[in-house]
């Protein structure tokens, strides 16, 4: 693995790909050969999403995708979320070991655990590693503080 910065807030621990992009919605980009990204969930994403049972692509390869098109979905335990690109370009297909190993997300999230490839640019509004933990510290900042509401109330 690339180098990594260790972030902490509250009880969240990761390590994030200094050389990777980070997408408002908690994907990570990773640029490969001549114009293609490899694009998945941050660990706050997963989290987030509990445990994997299925991942399922429905965009054919090779169609042309832009930022927020809906490529699939993701099944976890605590929820069922559409898949979007974070990019603009060409879909290249989803990770081929998802479909027998969707825990591979989990134990491996910056890695192995990727989720699909895309051909072009990334979406502008994705950050690098410095715009992505102050966006991770105002997520978890605002979670907290709704606990602590709940927690307040009556």
């Amino acid at each position: 693995m690339q180098h990594a910065i260790r972030y902490q807030r509250a009880t969240f621990v990761t390590r994030l790909p200094t050389g990777y992009l980070y997408a408002p919605s908690h994907y990570w980009l990773a640029r490969q050969q001549s114009g293609r990204w490899r694009t998945g969930f941050t660990k706050f994403a997963l989290r987030m999403l509990g445990e994997v049972v299925e991942v399922q692509f429905d965009h054919a390869v090779a169609a042309p995708v832009k930022p927020g098109d809906i490529l699939g979905s993701i099944e976890g335990f605590k929820a069922v979320s559409d898949l979007y690109c974070v990019g603009r370009g060409t879909f290249a297909g989803g990770n081929p070991q998802l479909n027998e190993d969707p825990e591979v997300l989990s134990r491996d999230p910056y890695n192995a655990g990727w989720l699909y490839e895309f051909d072009g640019e990334p979406d502008s509004r994705c950050l690098d590693v410095a715009g992505y933990q102050a966006l991770l510290d105002a997520t978890i900042d605002r979670i907290l503080a709704k606990q602590q509401q709940e927690e307040d109330r009556p």
